[in-house]
């Protein structure tokens, strides 16, 4: 059986963040930028916290079969909720999306290199 790789993201927003906290997460934004996000087996957060309370987390998982993209996605969630618990920052609306990537769409280029590879 081959190993299917998930990308889960998980979102929601910050709630009730003290003005301590709020200056805590101003101060750690440069490593948390959008423009960073990355997919990671630990998790990557991003958030824009000038421009609004939302936040995402990042994970990549993996799974043998089609229907472990479930498991996954609730390891997910409960790896963010634990994070931001663990924190002290509340949280609101947390939900989740995922993606098995061997069910992904190919581009053209992804196509023509697989073509390439194949003897």
């Amino acid at each position: 059986m081959s190993t299917r790789t998930f990308r889960i993201t998980v979102r929601g927003f910050f709630d009730d963040l003290s003005a301590e906290q709020r200056a805590e997460l101003t101060a750690a934004a440069p490593e948390h930028d959008l423009l960073r996000a990355t997919f990671t087996t630990e998790g990557h957060l991003s958030y824009e916290l000038a421009a609004r309370n939302s936040f995402s987390f990042r994970f990549l998982e993996s799974g043998e079969t089609e229907e472990d993209i479930l498991d996954a996605a609730a390891r997910a969630e409960l790896a963010a909720e634990t994070w931001l618990t663990d924190r002290g920052y509340g949280f609101k609306r947390l939900r989740s999306t995922a993606e098995d990537l061997s069910l992904a769409k190919q581009s053209k280029r992804q196509r023509q290199a697989a073509a390439r590879e194949t003897p």
